[in-house]
């Protein structure tokens, strides 16, 4: 990638930039650390012993020797007394002294961290702790030395110093470019640090150069002991648990003695071989490939054999980690998974690998005869799916409401159009990769930190990227270090990393903040872990470099996330040179400008504002503003996404505006041919292969992308949702059965209530609730299901193929088939699963009652009419399975049909009160109302029709004993305008009563 250059107009010298760190030579012991050493020997020998001896001898016993009695308080205070009481404080001195060495001494032979603090210790911790290094300055342990051991105390809190060489360890220390400026001593401390890392991997990469300096590990199978595991051999043979990642990297995916192969770090085999890192080391199990004498000639073969499958991985992998070093990547990690199987952490596994396990499906069944392949860039993108999917919710919705209360015409109480072709594959794949859990999960952690350092009055950190791994941990890096995150964050890797167990995200609960981070957005996947980028924070412009097409997959993915995500309150994304046809999707965040010339007067404009609201407020950034009074209102971030390559003019205009932008909540990414761009922070490729690079930043993903093709799909599926969209065909109900005794069905299923089958034998006790949930989806979507949607709504965690098609054919079997042979549970000519007529459910017996009730035989019928009207009233039971087992049917959240049923109760509940006001029966009336209420007690239009009714009566005390109640059930929020003027026409005096009963 070509490297950028900064503003020619300001005459400034290039930005700091990131650098390859190069190797430091470890450090050799000289005479002056002996001397130190020594030092420190003889100190603590002093403070440890030599103190309590000079006590017990010059001093003894301090304290009474009997039981304390009033008398003691009225004896004179001598100078012995003061004597004694110094002598107590200093045993207390020396107690929390020497507790402070112990804690030092036990972390810096373990190696755990950094140390825990004593209370109250303060400066004696900080000197037990440089006592302690020097101490162990010259042993074998000190390769093992806590990054707070080596910093010698400049870790304490309230003293934190930003580091390049943190940076330059980490994911997106990656970003390390920023933190160049930090302090140099402690910089060199944690070089030090990076120099003994970098030694150990030259250690353990240097293995390939010679076969003979191999090293192989044999799994031992746990006779008297627990299984093996890859951190406990780390921790044998190289010293460090942590190291376990450099074993399994050497080792994965190589066919094992058995056939089988590495491909999980937490799973090994008794029998297997492992290729150790050149510095392994200790026992009788660590062996040469061929120089084995103490196992069997068979284990020795397996040990060759197993050398001789190496090369492929030190081709691929090796040597890409070894062409990595020229770019930075050889000094960056991940953020560090943890170690003990937390069993939070399993549902973000079992998503990736249900991900993964649908994108294997996908050829197999596209070769079936059926069209059977989703859009996979929607299925491997779970945030941005779970945010498409809820604001098509939230359409789809809208459209209802406002249909019913007459907005719109043609829809009251039916569903939206069906999507068909591509449009219905977007939304199949979106229900298959969308991850709302992991969405709720990251919005309640980020405002939960931010109400948390607002509780302690401290400001947000800035940071650069979010992390979510492969267990479900969030991971923030931060741009510095800002000291002890609040509970229950914990320090990461190190202090440039914030990190939250899932388990712990589990139990925030919704607070009243503004979303801290409303910028971040979803790039792609390292390993098993999605890097969501800050856009907002970064100091100067995102370039994003590549050929056109593959430009605008990512622009599309950045912009259809930003817009409709769930971890925001607002903001405003403009999009400069493509994105007209995306504002459909959020027409109150997306807007769209013809030029750069357009969106640079644009800019300046807001920078000059928000720089004058900044200091007016006494702000330094809109980190600060958001944790005050204004959160949620003046520091809403603007994000720019301009995909054509501004001319160069038109670039150092840009460059000029995103010097301040972080500050200023004000993120740009802009597209070049090139890579060249003035005042380009961070500079990122995608490739034709779907990679997205960024060298200087250590990056290497599998990048997120929206192409066109899915871009229009999902379009579609907004536009045909829009409210204000007129469709004379979406008012007849999706699926009409016959409502005549002939019509009986062969499986009649009550959905509307509790949940009950007739016609059907009850299956085996542990598969009947599955079968039940999933004859329930198919009953819902009579247009069929996906399989991989009926997968993927049945098993959340996900499931194998074989499974589900397992399923699929026990369902079959359970249903049966019709008089002429038929299955009543087919495949349709695009693969996905439908019911036959006979199988019917009451909801879709309660569709068809109201239309022909409305639009068939009804309409030239009074008596047919209000049959009908009744007859469908009778079969409202209650709400949509209202038994249903808890913890099941997490798919209904992405359904809308818990807006339809009680918009489509009102609509029979007001068409049978007309049909008996116009014959003056304002009682049956009434009676039909109440009936609709039980079931949507919030439709307006009920509560309006019931006042209309109960005023047909003639009785005035039953009036204001209703408008009394809808006054106290309307709450602090008051009555709807059209309820008010609706009581001021039939009862004007209800103001003065309602205040007169309050």
């Amino acid at each position: 990638m070509a490297r950028r250059t900064t503003s020619s107009s300001t005459g400034s010298s290039p930005g700091p930039r990131n650098r390859t760190p190069q190797p430091l030579p470890r450090r050799r012991r000289t005479f002056g650390d002996f001397v130190k050493a020594f030092g420190a020997f003889v100190a603590l020998v002093v403070l440890l012993v030599g103190v309590p001896g000079a006590l017990v001898v010059s001093v003894g016993w301090p304290l009474p020797h009997g039981t304390p009695e009033l008398a003691w308080l009225q004896q004179e205070i001598t100078v012995g007394t003061f004597i004694h009481v110094l002598t107590v404080i200093v045993w207390f001195a020396w107690a929390q002294f020497t507790a402070c060495v112990l804690v030092e001494m036990k972390a810096a032979l373990s190696g755990v961290g950094l140390p825990n603090r004593v209370p109250g210790a303060g400066g004696s911790q900080l000197l037990a702790r440089q006592l302690v290094a020097a101490l162990l300055l010259v042993g074998a342990t000190a390769a093992s030395l806590t990054p707070g051991l080596s910093q010698l105390g400049q870790n304490l809190e309230g003293n934190q110093r930003g580091s390049v060489a943190v940076a330059q360890q980490t994911p997106g220390g990656l970003f390390g470019q920023q933190q160049e400026q930090a302090a140099s001593s402690a910089a060199a401390a944690i070089a030090e640090q990076a120099a003994n890392a970098a030694a150990h991997a030259d250690s353990g990469g240097s293995h390939a150069t010679k076969e003979g300096d191999t090293k192989y590990y044999r799994i031992q199978p746990p006779e008297g002991r627990h299984h093996d595991s890859l951190w406990e051999i780390a921790e044998r043979h190289l010293g460090d648990g942590r190291r376990y990642k450099e074993i399994y990297q050497l080792n994965k995916d190589r066919t094992q003695p058995d056939g089988s192969k590495l491909s999980e770090a937490s799973l090994i085999r008794p029998g297997w071989i492992l290729e150790m890192p050149g510095d392994a080391h200790g026992g009788e199990l660590v062996q040469m490939p061929d120089e084995a004498p103490k196992v069997s000639e068979q284990v020795q073969q397996q040990i060759h054999d197993y050398s001789q499958t190496g090369d492929h991985a030190q081709g691929g992998g090796q040597k890409q980690q070894a062409q990595g070093g020229d770019r930075d990547t050889a000094h960056i990690q991940l953020p560090h998974q943890r170690s003990g199987g937390d069993q939070g952490s399993g549902h973000q596994q079992q998503q990736n690998q249900n991900q993964q396990q649908q994108r294997e499906q996908a050829g197999s069944e596209e070769q079936s005869g059926f069209s059977f392949g989703l859009p996979e860039a929607l299925v491997g993108a779970p945030l941005l799916a779970a945010g498409l999917l809820g604001a098509l919710g939230r359409r789809r919705r809208q459209a209802l409401w406002q249909s019913a209360l007459g907005a719109v015409g043609g829809r009251r109480g039916m569903e939206p159009p069906i999507p068909t072709g591509s449009a219905a594959d977007a939304q199949d794949a979106l229900l298959v990769g969308a991850d709302p859990e992991g969405v709720r999960l990251l919005d309640l952690s980020l405002r939960g930190l931010a109400a948390a350092l607002a509780a302690e009055s401290r400001p947000l950190p800035t940071v650069y990227a979010a992390w979510l791994s492969g267990n479900g941990d969030l991971h923030l890096q931060l741009a510095q270090p800002a000291g002890k995150p609040p509970a229950p964050w914990q320090l990461g890797q190190d202090q440039t990393f914030w990190m939250l167990a899932r388990t712990d995200a589990e139990r925030y609960e919704d607070v009243d903040t503004a979303a801290p981070y409303p910028g971040l957005v979803s790039l792609g996947t390292m390993d098993d872990s999605r890097l969501l980028l800050n856009l907002e924070s970064v100091p100067g412009i995102v370039s994003l470099s590549g050929s056109a097409s593959d430009r605008a997959g990512v622009f599309a993915s950045v912009a259809a996330e930003l817009a409709t995500n769930g971890w925001s309150d607002r903001m405003t994304i403009t999009l400069v040179g493509f994105g007209q046809d995306l504002t459909p999707l959020a027409p109150s965040r997306l807007r769209h400008l013809d030029d750069v010339e357009a969106l640079v007067e644009t800019m300046e404009a807001e920078t000059r504002q928000r720089r004058g609201a900044l200091g007016a407020a006494g702000h330094d950034s809109v980190l600060t503003g958001r944790t005050g009074p204004a959160q949620h209102t003046r520091w809403a971030p603007h994000l720019v996404l301009l995909a054509a390559e501004p001319s160069a003019e038109d670039a150092v205009k840009l460059a000029e505006l995103a010097a301040d932008a972080s500050r200023l909540g004000i993120g740009y990414l802009v597209g070049t041919e090139s890579g060249d761009l003035p005042g380009a922070a961070w500079e990122m490729e995608i490739t034709s292969q779907g990679k997205l690079l960024a060298p200087l930043l250590g990056l290497e993903l599998d990048a997120q992308l929206l192409p066109v093709e899915q871009q229009r799909a999902v379009v579609e599926l907004f536009v045909e949702a829009d409210p204000e969209r007129e469709d004379a065909n979406a008012s007849a109900p999706p699926f009409l059965v016959d409502i005549s005794e002939q019509g009986r069905p062969a499986v009649y299923a009550r959905l509307v209530g509790p949940y009950e089958i007739i016609g059907l034998e009850t299956p085996d006790g542990e598969r009947s609730p599955l079968m039940h949930e999933a004859l329930a989806l198919l009953l819902l979507h009579r247009e069929g299901v996906h399989p991989r949607v009926l997968s993927s709504a049945l098993w959340p965690r996900g499931v194998t193929e074989d499974v589900r098609d397992a399923l699929v054919e026990r369902l079959r079997g359970w249903l049966g088939h019709d008089p002429d042979g038929t299955p009543r549970l087919g495949t349709d000519a695009t693969g996905r699963l439908t019911l036959a007529k006979a199988v019917v459910s009451d909801l879709d017996v309660l569709r068809s009652l109201y239309h022909e009730a409305t639009q068939g035989k009804g309409v030239n019928s009074r008596a047919v009419r209000g049959r009908l009207l009744t007859d469908a009233l009778v079969l409202v039971r209650g709400p949509l399975l209202a038994d249903r087992v808890q913890g099941r049917y997490g798919w209904l959240t992405h359904e809308i049909i818990d807006a339809q049923l009680p918009l489509l109760v009102a609509d029979i509940g007001l068409a049978l009160s007309a049909f008996h006001l116009e014959k003056d029966r304002a009682g049956q009336a009434i009676e039909a109302l109440n009936a609709s209420l039980n079931s949507a007690p919030g439709d307006e239009r009920l509560w309006n029709e019931l006042l209309r009714a109960t005023h047909a009566t003639g009785d005035s005390e039953r009036l204001k004993a209703l408008a009394a109640d809808l006054v106290s059930r309307s709450g602090a929020r008051g009555l709807p305008p059209r309820t008010e003027a609706l009581l001021d026409e039939l009862l004007p005096a209800w103001r003065s009563g309602v205040a007169a009963a309050g």
